[in-house]
């Protein structure tokens, strides 16, 4: 079975206005805590399925971290996504049996929470951002995601339809996803773009030479370059589906499942 989506992240200048902002688009946002040895924090946006939203911002530079690196150079937006093995460790033997060994862990991490409770995980990644990088739980998982009442949102959310992810060569990431996932369901849409089915939602890659129709897309190859890039939520049945600016959502292009702009 394929694996499901754990959580996408948001890189953000200020994290308590980005949870303010949020808060007003209709999300309830939980505020996650600080990781140990590091200077980022984090509030959560929690779906109804068990996949999260996660909000990050710095209190002091780290140019040796990736999504830092991506906020300073780039402005606030999308950074990355994880999915969710039930072994870090495991999924991470099984993608190197089917060839990529580029994988780097498993590597430990963890965060504390404001009431003082210690989670911990462990995490896989590639080299390039194409792909998501695993994240598995270490404590249990109602530890690091809430669970109860955050995950009812007044806009209706209830979970990530699809994500779509920006890619410069189609068939190379594709075979990446094959090593890395092993047979998932998978749907060419056009010579540079395909839908590929895991748990729970769609992940679309869109390759470079279909970027002439995206502003959007061509504009994430020529300055984030590759990885996640929107993402559609699915709605409970008969909330408003207000549109919404990137400004108010920070610089994330999301969409309601068949209906407007966030």
């Amino acid at each position: 079975m394929a694996l499901p989506l754990d959580h996408i992240v948001i890189a953000v200048q200020d994290l308590d206005a980005a949870v303010a902002d949020y808060r007003a688009l209709g999300f309830q946002v939980a505020i996650g805590g600080r990781h140990p040895g590091r200077t980022s924090h984090n509030a959560l946006v929690v779906f109804a399925d068990g996949a999260y939203l996660e909000i990050i911002a710095w209190t002091a530079p780290a140019p040796e971290e990736r999504w830092y690196r991506t906020l300073r150079d780039h402005g606030e937006g999308l950074v990355d996504f994880a999915l969710l093995p039930q072994s870090t460790a495991q999924a991470l033997a099984e993608a190197r049996g089917r060839g990529l060994d580029t994988l780097v862990g498993p590597v430990d991490g963890g965060r504390v929470r404001p009431d003082g409770a210690q989670l911990l995980w462990q995490t896989a990644r590639h080299a390039t951002p194409d792909l998501p990088f695993l994240c598995g739980d270490v404590t249990p998982r109602a530890l690091r995601v809430p669970e109860g009442s955050v995950r009812e949102h007044p806009n209706g959310a209830l979970g990530v339809a699809s994500l779509t992810v920006a890619v410069h060569d189609l068939d190379a990431s594709l075979d990446r996803y094959r090593a890395l996932l092993g047979p998932v369901p998978l749907q060419r849409l056009d010579d540079q773009g395909a839908r590929l089915a895991l748990s729970g939602f769609d992940l679309l890659l869109q390759g470079a030479r279909a970027l002439a129709a995206s502003d959007a897309l061509r504009q994430r190859l020529a300055t984030r370059g590759e990885g996640p890039c929107a993402l559609t939520l699915r709605q409970r049945p008969g909330a408003p589906a207000q549109p919404l600016d990137l400004a108010a959502s920070h610089g994330v292009d999301m969409r309601w499942h068949g209906g407007n702009t966030l």
